[in-house]
């Protein structure tokens, strides 16, 4: 399977089970897998940002953060596939390509998010990357515990 930028995923359980991360969202909520997740490809390294239907909970985080900080860059609301989705990149993670179950499907084709909106996702990840590096980090999960696991078993080391 190639993976795209910018193209919607689903996950494996198992990856959850490798990570062991409590900063990473449940997969399966009601029998369905969720969320499913905006997706960049960094090399070998995949990373996974997350997607929520939760508009209004979101909605009012976003405004506080408006409010306190001037902008909130974290989280995201955009259309995607004429829906309403929440963007966090603050539950962003960094994966492998083994660890996708499937491309998210709608009309028989995979889901790819529009590219002004693909833009603005890319942009705002690579600013929170930047604050991380700077020691400001806004990510909820161990990004570089995870991404150091990936890079391992990349390179076929385990711990």
């Amino acid at each position: 399977m190639e993976i795209k930028t910018g193209y919607i995923y689903h996950i494996k359980d198992s990856f959850f089970e490798v990570i062991n991360d409590k900063g990473t969202m449940i997969n399966h909520e009601n029998g369905s897998t969720r969320p499913t997740y905006f997706t960049i490809k960094d090399e070998n390294i995949l990373w996974f940002i997350p997607l929520s239907s939760k508009i209004d909970k979101y909605k009012k985080i976003i405004d506080k953060k408006v409010k306190k900080y001037g902008s909130c860059k974290s989280i995201m609301i955009g259309k995607i596939s004429n829906k309403s989705s929440v963007i966090l990149l603050q539950n962003a993670f960094p994966t492998l390509e083994k660890y996708i179950d499937h491309p998210h499907i709608i009309n028989g084709k995979p889901l790819k998010v529009i590219d002004t909106l693909k833009s603005e996702i890319l942009s705002n990840f690579k600013y929170l990357l930047s604050l991380k590096k700077q020691g400001i980090n806004l990510f909820f999960t161990d990004i570089d515990r995870i991404k150091e696991m990936m890079i391992k078993e990349l390179n076929g080391k385990k711990d």
